[in-house]
């Protein structure tokens, strides 16, 4: 489904700055596969998926999706089926325009954008997906986006990143400026869309419980490698201390807030 061959990332390449990103990755998810990303700050999480999504052109190797080879197409191209999520609830929203407009949008994945005016029956189908988010947001159509929340916002900018299903989903630590209960929520919300609609999923988090909990996969990461990759009944038998046992000792790294259990 997803696969990551010999991925080579140099930044500054022939100068004094030169930095080697990420290592020689190498990756292969099947269809439905949910991973979480744990590593150090620096450990080359967020430069790999600036190279799946096409931000970042990879110096050597090859990213293929569904047996299509990516490695040469623009970010923009690769939008029409890679969906992704950040930080910042602030990204990957139009603030001045309302939901449905933003659900419009959204709809048109992989299209030539333009607003339309939805027929009803569209408009029960929007309405429908955002009461699966349980925020209360399907009556709320007409409202402008930047008047929402941090969590209604993230909540609904992973609605609009799967609205067309996308054949790979990219969350980059897309709870980090939430508060703990709402992000609790937005990553339910997260995992039951991705469960429900089989989606391939990476996911960046520094929370050592959500990288158990969710997903059926936990990657560790250091140096622009991937220096492990726990699955199976291992992880399912893996309590948080173990994973944080491995990481430190796979790792050296003692001191990272990636202990913190938020």
């Amino acid at each position: 489904m997803l696969e990551l061959k010999n991925i080579l990332v140099i930044f500054n390449q022939g100068t004094v700055n030169e930095k080697i990103a990420l290592s020689h990755v190498n990756l292969e998810l099947e269809k439905g596969d949910f991973v979480t990303i744990i590593g150090s700050n620096g450990a080359g999480k967020s430069t790999l998926f600036q190279t799946i999504s096409g931000a970042v052109e990879a110096t050597e190797g090859q990213v293929i999706l569904n047996g299509q080879d990516l490695s040469h197409m623009p970010e923009y191209k690769r939008s029409r089926f890679i969906g992704r999520l950040f930080q910042d609830p602030l990204k990957g929203t139009a603030p001045s325009m309302t939901i449905e407009e933003n659900l419009s949008l959204a709809s048109q994945r992989g299209q030539h954008f333009r607003l339309t005016l939805f027929s009803h029956k569209h408009k029960q189908e929007m309405k429908q997906a955002l009461a699966e988010l349980n925020l209360g947001l399907e009556e709320r159509l007409d409202m402008k986006v930047g008047t929402l929340s941090g969590g209604q916002r993230q909540a609904l900018t992973l609605l609009m990143a799967t609205y067309v299903k996308p054949e790979l989903l990219l969350l980059d630590e897309h709870t980090a400026a939430l508060d703990p209960k709402t992000a609790q929520k937005v990553l339910e919300i997260s995992s039951r869309l991705v469960e429900e609609h089989q989606i391939t999923t990476l996911m960046i988090t520094h929370n050592m419980e959500d990288a158990l909990k969710y997903g059926n996969k936990t990657m560790i990461m250091k140096d622009g490698q991937v220096i492990a990759v726990i699955e199976g009944d291992k992880r399912e038998k893996m309590s948080v201390e173990e994973l944080i046992h491995l990481y430190s000792s796979s790792t050296h790294d003692y001191n990272d807030r990636i202990f913190l259990k938020q």
